[in-house]
């Protein structure tokens, strides 16, 4: 097995903090605080594709959760990252839960005072963040549910009882596909589904010739390729089967572990673990690949999940096989250009159709672009942003 480590996290797009752009903005323009558990600089996904197009809007600060500081004094890291001000409450190593929530709303509050808003609307990725935000006052409030965090390894064991409160505040709650939609529906009577989107055109260059990056150039083909977070969503043991099952067949991983022992990942000379890559490289890997993978465990952490990589491995032009994941199977089940499995057997006749299916790329790209017509980050934040506006009217 080769092995590329230690493993790194995504920084953004390419890696680099963005330079600070000068934007003006109407003077009643609403100031959006999103709330994340997620880092701007982790892997590019769903809050970083939205903010930064509403921050072509409006004024968008990104509050993330806090990190280790040696200083004695709680302190917040502030930088600029395509139009979005990320803040970072930075919080001294001893800090106790409530000491760090006292801590971060002091330094939101201050924060806000230095830089007063002419219209604060809160959008929370977590309902742990109502334990330092729940006083501010605010023209709306959204909460966009992009996973059940309460099924994921580690979930604090307030995450359930502080959704119930988020779910109360909220004007207007989004949800990451329709599985969500359906859980969260009972609980709010202003639930909208808005299933995973993608950048078109930044994918579809993985439909050109192109070099292989140098850690990709020199692995055979067949390449079977998947990236993302490894976690406790992935399944390992069946990925392990199917290389086992066909070392003929070289599979790419690309992404960081998380949550899990890196320990645990198979070790076989046709399983290549690369380390986490940054959004701008990606489509260069999926350039070199025949088919994508989605080998995700069936199990509570990926019942409601409705993965941002499926659009963007077929807007690359590539045939895609999967785990029976509930809304990959409603909204792709019937195109043709995914395929499912959940045993290894039934996962390695997959793949081998879908290696087929990618000896007639033009045709698998026209049939990919005319289901994927509509689904852009686009069309999504401006569907969203006139729920917004008329709640604020």
């Amino acid at each position: 097995m080769s092995w590329a480590g230690p493993f790194q996290y995504d920084l953004g797009k390419s890696g680099r903090p963005a330079p600070a752009r000068q934007r003006s903005y109407p003077a009643d323009a609403p100031t959006l605080l999103c709330l994340s558990h997620l880092r701007w600089s982790f892997v590019y996904q769903r809050p970083q594709h939205l903010m930064t197009r509403f921050a072509e809007d409006w004024p968008v600060l990104f509050f993330e959760e806090p990190i280790a500081s040696e200083r004695a004094e709680p302190w917040l890291e502030e930088r600029e990252e395509e139009g979005v001000r990320v803040l970072v409450p930075r919080l001294p190593p001893d800090c106790t839960a409530a000491a760090a929530e006292d801590a971060q709303r002091r330094l939101i509050d201050d924060y806000l005072a230095r830089n007063p808003p002419a219209r604060l609307l809160l959008w929370y990725y977590t309902p742990m963040a109502l334990g330092f935000s729940e006083h501010l006052e605010a023209a709306a409030v959204v909460y966009d549910c992009m996973d059940e965090l309460s099924a994921f390894l580690g979930a604090p064991p307030a995450l359930i009882e502080r959704e119930n409160r988020l779910l109360e505040r909220a004007d207007l709650v989004f949800t990451g596909g329709y599985s969500l939609w359906q859980a969260k529906s009972r609980r709010h009577a202003n639930v909208h589904a808005f299933p995973s989107s993608v950048d078109l055109d930044h994918f579809a260059r993985a439909r050109e010739e192109q070099s292989d990056p140098p850690d990709q150039a020199e692995i055979p083909h067949p390449r079977l390729g998947f990236y993302g977070v490894i976690d406790e969503r992935f399944d390992l043991a069946l990925l392990d089967e199917v290389a086992r099952r066909r070392p003929d067949w070289q599979f790419v991983m690309l992404g960081p572990v998380a949550k899990i022992d890196p320990a645990r990942l198979p070790r076989r000379n046709n399983l290549h673990f690369l380390g986490g890559k940054v959004y701008d490289e990606l489509p260069r890997y999926l350039a070199g690949w025949d088919v994508a993978l989605m080998p995700f465990a069936l199990n509570d952490a990926t019942r409601f999940i409705s993965p941002t990589k499926t659009p963007e491995y077929l807007a690359g032009g590539r045939p895609v096989v999967s785990t029976p994941i509930a809304d990959v199977v409603r909204g792709y089940g019937d195109s043709g250009l995914v395929r499912f499995a959940a045993s290894p057997t039934a996962f390695v006749g997959a793949c081998a159709a879908a290696l087929a299916d990618a000896r007639d790329r033009a045709t698998l790209c026209r049939r990919a672009d005319a289901l994927l017509a509509g689904m852009s980050w686009d069309d999504t934040r401006a569907r969203m942003k006139e729920r917004i506006e008329w709640l604020m009217s």
